[in-house]
């Protein structure tokens, strides 16, 4: 592994480029109207596989978009490791917030990516993380050095829920058989503080309707004599919380587990600056649950936001109007434990329940996952460990994360086998949000750490 930095050295702008290109297409899955840029997409990292070095790779069909899988099986009696991404991107809004257009990718310094980051949306979720493993695959195919055998399944529907990829899956469990999956969709603590993901919270999405009258009503003629579906909405989603920031939800929190003193105290151990978080996020207070900091409400606590609430005029001007319709899409953030199926019932039965007289309420389930942990004794642990010493110097810190992956606990349940979550972006990398980047040191860092993965882990299951 002794030439992977020069050959990245050699091959950084060609490696830069690359994912430029891939980032210009705008592969959101959310939106209809970018279908043909999605399968585009697809066929995109299909040729970029094949020139990585597979042996064989083929666009799998499914009632959505395409999972592309790709193959290269040096010998059978050595380890397999299966790399798990997605091409598709969240969609861009608010354009209005962009600092540049979001799939025009631009690369600019910033004080936590002195050396540049690429701006565009997919840039760290996932597009840029996915293309790392594509490139180390070529370092190690090109200088013969891989040490043993990869698949790569990467779908086009991770952000809309990975609808198709559970039937994928479970037909054709020998054609993914693995010894460990290899993951890059988290991230880490900072540059210098390298960190390894152990744990992912669950997930169940919601959307709800409250409807009043049977059509929209002038204010000054009926308000004040029927119910006003906004004004509802926002006094039901309020008693969804109590005084302590605590989730009202009869039964909600009967499988949450309590971590000890001493869990919590070794999570404490990772660096953390409050000032410097309210500063990056221009505010002068944390918020939440009350008992817990600001890591342990992110990571080891449930969580119910509103995503978006709308209804009623919304244009220029004023119209005088109570709106026949509220929407509202909330999201919770689950641990290991609680099932997204049951806390979806739950939601619905108690939202239903505190609907005032005058309204009808209607909850709309769009999709769910488990939360997963995963053991820091494990062999694919250690490998992933002893490749951060290697090109970072330091020893990774196992961290939790508040994000959610619902496909891990899937992959465990169906092919029985531990997932390895190493990520290379920033919590300020803005993903989700306006003006997503990626680090360039970082995407390079990843290319460069993944390999000796590959070798500690083929080292380590012998």
């Amino acid at each position: 592994m002794d030439t992977i930095s020069s050959y990245i050295s050699e091959h950084k702008d060609r490696f830069l480029q690359e994912l430029i290109d891939l980032l210009k297409v705008p592969s959101i899955s959310a939106d209809s109207a970018y279908k043909e840029d999605t399968f585009k997409t697809a066929e995109i990292v299909k040729e970029r596989l094949m020139e990585a070095g597979c042996d064989t790779v083929e666009i799998c069909e499914t009632k959505g978009y395409p999972i592309v899988y790709g193959e290269k099986i040096i010998d059978k009696n050595l380890p397999t490791i299966l790399v798990y991404g997605h091409y598709d991107v969240q969609p861009p809004d608010p354009l209005d917030l962009w600092h540049s257009p979001p799939f025009d990718p631009v690369i600019k310094s910033t004080d936590l990516h002195p050396d540049g980051a690429i701006f565009a949306r997919g840039a760290c979720d996932d597009k840029g993380q996915m293309y790392m493993h594509v490139k180390a695959l070529e370092f190690m195919t090109s200088k013969d050095k891989l040490p043993c055998n990869v698949k790569f399944m990467i779908e086009g529907e991770e952000e809309v829920g990975s609808a198709n990829l559970a039937t994928y899956v479970a037909a054709n469990r020998e054609k993914l058989e693995n010894d460990v999956i290899l993951i890059s969709d988290t991230g880490m603590i900072a540059n210098d503080v390298p960190s390894i993901t152990t744990g992912l919270r669950g997930l169940s999405y919601v959307e709800v309707e409250v409807t009043g009258p049977n059509r929209d009503l002038h204010s000054g003629l009926y308000g004040g004599a029927v119910a006003n579906p906004i004004n509802v909405l926002t006094k039901m989603i309020a008693l969804l919380h109590d005084e302590n920031n605590h989730i009202t939800i009869p039964g909600f929190y009967d499988k949450v587990e309590n971590l000890s003193e001493v869990e919590r105290a070794e999570m404490a151990k990772a660096p953390f600056s409050l000032e410097h978080y309210k500063k990056a996020l221009d505010i002068d207070a944390v918020y939440g649950e009350e008992g817990y900091t600001t890591n342990e409400r992110n990571s080891i606590r449930p969580t119910l936001d509103v995503n978006g609430i709308w209804g009623g005029y919304t244009g220029e001007g004023a119209k005088t109007v109570i709106a026949s319709k509220a929407y509202a899409k909330i999201s919770m953030r689950l641990v290991p434990h609680q099932d997204w199926k049951d806390i979806t019932q739950l939601f619905k039965t108690h939202f239903e329940h505190i609907a005032p007289a005058g309204v009808k309420v209607k909850v709309t389930p769009h999709h769910g996952g488990q939360g997963y942990v995963t053991p820091i004794d494990s062999i694919g642990y250690r490998a992933a460990s002893k490749a951060y010493e290697k090109t970072f110097g330091k020893t990774p810190i196992p961290q939790r994360s508040g994000g959610s992956i619902p496909i891990v606990s899937l992959f465990e349940e169906e092919l029985n086998s531990k997932t390895i979550l190493m990520g290379f972006g920033l919590d300020s990398d803005a993903i989700h949000s306006p003006n997503e980047h990626f680090g360039i040191w970082n995407y390079l860092k990843g290319i460069e750490t993944i390999p000796y993965f590959y070798k500690y882990f083929t080292e380590l299951h012998q």
